[in-house]
């Protein structure tokens, strides 16, 4: 059992890394596929050690998907807000300090999941169903707040939060697949590719800065640390939630607005935390919040404690491991993205993205593609904080939760 344990670990591993750094992959799309192949391979071992694979790309993926969406501006689903702060960082030359500070969260992350997994286990079936009642209200305060708190254009912002709404809205409820992927390439990745490729951007020189000289002040530290620590577990267990809105709300729990460090930080741990806590919401409330929670729950029928505790141990050993890997591979990015003509890179990545929506999405996915790419742009050429784009899962998880 330990031997296939770590084979199915460091396997898991390996297909984390490669769906990690493969622009527009989310892991939804890999879990699915797994789930369709699974008695091919159930044919050859048990279900745990499928479990295992599953769980040990999940968590590597959180950790390195970051990689692609700093330096090529081609997010997935869970990374899109990592866009903005981090081209910032490219931009002056520091995107590989970009990428670790999102490794740095991904640490705390793990932290955070081993120490709220016996709380979750003890308290979640108990307040689950009280909890819940507070989503819509939750999400209303973050929205006015993110909107309020652009104070010099709060009506353009109320605007392209309305607009994102409403294309959000449209695209969730036509019959699709994978209807995200579209629809946050567009706004957040696509728009800034279209952007550079017009400005004709120029990388400076990347530096890659010690990680003894990558440092955040220990007040806006412990600020992350405690906006992660509240928002994602909350994002890990209610329904219509996931890691962009935990980020949303984990920014304005942090009472101050967040600089580009911070975020980062901040949105490297809700990855990792809300990815992590699904596995513990599918023991303690037997709720599915991410496609490898689902598919996880596919090949588990009888989910045990047992389970549970090798389930966490792959996430811990996996953690540590994709920290390293990340700091390793942001490394060769960083020296490859200088060698290479940025404005063709940029355009290749575009089409390269059309290729991936066409494939998952269908041609229904080209119009979402088209039509969100020019709200991201929208946003851009009035100068609003693209954060505001983020109405499109907002306002969609406000009606939700109402209904």
């Amino acid at each position: 059992m330990i031997i296939e344990f770590i084979l199915a670990l460091l396997l898991g591993i390996l297909a984390g890394t490669i769906s990690g750094i493969t622009p527009g992959i989310h892991i939804n799309l890999i879990a699915i596929f797994l789930i369709s192949v699974s008695n091919f391979f159930l044919s050859y071992t048990s279900p745990m050690v499928l479990v295992i694979f599953i769980v040990a790309m999940s968590i590597c993926h959180s950790f390195l998907d970051f990689i692609p969406s700093i330096f090529l501006g081609a997010p997935d689903e869970d990374t899109a807000l990592s866009i903005l702060p981090g081209h910032e960082l490219l931009l002056k030359g520091k995107g590989y300090e970009a990428v670790i500070l999102t490794a740095y969260g991904g640490v705390i992350a793990i932290l955070i999941i081993i120490l709220l997994t016996p709380l979750f286990i003890l308290f979640l079936p108990a307040v689950y169903s009280y909890v819940k009642l507070f989503v819509p209200f939750i999400l209303i305060v973050a929205s006015a707040s993110l909107i309020l708190g652009d104070k010099n254009k709060r009506v353009l912002a109320l605007i392209v939060f309305a607009l994102s709404g409403f294309l959000g809205i449209a695209t969730l409820n036509i019959q699709m697949k994978e209807p995200l992927l579209p629809l946050l390439t567009g706004l957040f990745g696509s728009s800034s590719l279209i952007t550079s490729i017009m400005k004709k951007t120029k990388l400076p020189k990347q530096r890659i800065t010690k990680l003894k000289e990558i440092k955040i002040k220990l007040k806006k530290f412990l600020r992350v640390v405690l906006a992660s620590f509240i928002a994602s577990p909350l994002c890990s267990f209610l329904p219509a939630l996931g890691s962009s809105q935990a980020a949303i709300i984990g920014a304005e729990i942090s009472g101050k607005k967040l600089e580009e460090r911070g975020f980062l930080l901040l949105i490297g741990a809700v990855n990792t935390i809300v990815m992590g806590l699904s596995f513990v919401t599918l023991y303690a409330i037997q709720k599915s919040r991410t496609g490898s929670a689902v598919a996880v729950s596919k090949l588990l029928e009888n989910f045990s404690l047992a389970h549970l505790g090798i389930i966490m141990l792959a996430v811990l050993i996996t953690g540590i491991i994709a920290f390293f890997l990340t700091i390793f591979l942001a490394k060769i990015f960083c020296r490859t993205i200088m060698k290479i003509n940025y404005n063709k890179l940029s355009f290749f990545i575009l089409l390269f993205i059309m290729v991936v929506v066409t494939i998952f999405s269908g041609w229904l996915g080209i119009l979402v593609f088209i039509v969100s790419t020019a709200t991201g742009l929208i946003a851009i050429l009035l100068g609003v904080r693209r954060t505001h784009l983020m109405g499109c899962l907002l306002i969609p998880s406000i009606i939700l939760s109402l209904v």
